[in-house]
């Protein structure tokens, strides 16, 4: 551990850190960078637009700001950011196809700045889209919106992954069990794993410093997926719609801080300031 880590990494406890005050500056930093990004994409996503277009426009955007983007040759993946579509779990590869009217995409962004990590992901419809997705896309919206309620010290991992399964399952949707939220900070990927299902009382109990990512994905059929060949892109097994919003958070005395916030009040689509 070098001086900078000791001045803003109180502890670990269990393997999880504990960060001080000067990581929760940081981290604001790096997390507005990925929410202003997904914000200027708003505009930009649109019908005919390929997936490796938006990959341009990230990348472009993070460089001419500095900003490192952490997927990019993460584990050999030759992206800046994942555009899952429709039936696309995770870890999307953008392509040269455009998208089609009525499509649903994720787009997932990570930024380093400053040696912190912004890592956040937010949905996007392409045109007229159907009911059904639009009900899909705010049932996972509102689903990250409760387990981030359940974020305060002396609640558990379990109060969070109960509050998002609790509420998804009651929406006859369900919750995606293979991938999960993660702590994140001077690491792409730290302790804790956060599960979007659960039990409430069960798991790590949650402390002041902790700093972490919740990223439900909800489907609307099963929630069995599978990773393709390309060794990335994750799908539904039964081809059903899924949805996914990311925020990182950090806990607080009180409760918690949303470090990827949009600036513009554009939270879900369709994006709107008040929404």
């Amino acid at each position: 551990m070098n001086e900078f880590d000791a001045a803003v990494v109180a502890r670990r406890s269990n393997d999880i850190i504990i960060y001080g005050p000067d990581a929760f500056v940081g981290m604001r930093k790096a997390g507005q960078a990925a929410a202003v990004c997904l914000d200027l994409l708003t505009d930009f996503i649109k019908p005919g637009v390929t997936t490796a277009q938006i990959d341009e426009l990230v990348a472009s955007y993070g460089e001419e700001h500095g900003y490192l983007p952490a997927q990019l040759l993460y584990r050999g993946f030759r992206h800046t950011c994942c555009t899952s579509i429709n039936h696309v779990v995770c870890h999307g590869q953008p392509n040269d196809k455009p998208l089609r009217d009525g499509d649903i995409v994720n787009v997932d962004v990570t930024f380093i700045v400053d040696g912190w990590y912004g890592d956040s992901s937010r949905m996007y419809f392409i045109g007229e889209v159907s009911r059904k997705a639009q009900r899909l896309v705010e049932v996972t919206y509102e689903s990250l919106v409760r387990g981030i309620a359940a974020v305060k010290p002396g609640a558990t991992l379990g109060d969070i992954g109960a509050a998002i399964q609790e509420y998804a399952e009651g929406e006859r949707c369900s919750v995606v069990r293979d991938f999960c939220g993660h702590g994140v900070g001077r690491s792409f990927h730290e302790a804790p794993s956060v599960l979007h299902y659960g039990r409430r009382g069960e798991g790590a109990k949650l402390q002041q410093g902790m700093i972490f990512t919740i990223e439900p994905m909800i489907n609307l059929g099963r929630p069995h997926v599978k990773v393709l060949s390309d060794g990335w892109t994750a799908v539904t097994r039964d081809r059903s719609l899924t949805a996914q919003f990311e925020h990182a958070v950090g806990v607080t005395e009180t409760g918690c801080e949303v470090f990827t916030t949009s600036p513009a009040g554009l939270h879900h689509p369709p994006f709107s300031a008040d929404a």
